[in-house]
C-alpha cells in the first residue's frame, strides 16, 4: 500500500476524534465558549451522544464541562470550530459537571440533557 493510500485523520467527511478534542466552540454571535473536551459515544451504534464542552475557568483553566447533545452543533470551516445556537446566559445554566464528579451518563441524565436543549433523546 502507498503512503498516498492511508487513511489520514481527516478527510471532507469524516475527522478522527483526536482532532475534534480540543476543536473551538462559538455561539452564532461569535463568542468563543470554549472547546471540546472530548465526546461520548454509545457503544452499541457507535452515534454519538453527547459533545463535552468545557466552558468557563481562567484562561482556559478549571472549567466546567458541558454535554451537549452532539445535534446542536454545526461545524463551521471559515471558523474552523463548531457552533452552536446559545448565548453564553443559556449556557451558564445547563447541565454541567466537574472532572471530579462526572454524571452516571444513564437514560435519566440524557433526557435532562437533551430537554435543556429542547432535543429529543434517541436513544
Amino acid at each position: 500500500m502507498a503512503d498516498r493510500d492511508i487513511a489520514t485523520d481527516e478527510t471532507t467527511r469524516l475527522i478522527a476524534s483526536d482532532k475534534v478534542e480540543g476543536t473551538a466552540v462559538y455561539n452564532r454571535s461569535g463568542e468563543r465558549l470554549g472547546t471540546i473536551r472530548n465526546f461520548m459515544v454509545e457503544k452499541r451504534s457507535g452515534r454519538v451522544e453527547y459533545a463535552v464542552l468545557n466552558f468557563g475557568g481562567l484562561f482556559g483553566m478549571g472549567g466546567d464541562n458541558y454535554p451537549l447533545p452532539w445535534d446542536v452543533l454545526t461545524y463551521e470551516t471559515d471558523r474552523g470550530g463548531y457552533v452552536v445556537d446559545l448565548d453564553k446566559s443559556v449556557l451558564e445554566s445547563a447541565p454541567k459537571y466537574a472532572d471530579s464528579r462526572q454524571p452516571a451518563f444513564d437514560e435519566g441524565y440524557g433526557r435532562e440533557v437533551y430537554g435543556y436543549y429542547g432535543v429529543n433523546y434517541p436513544f
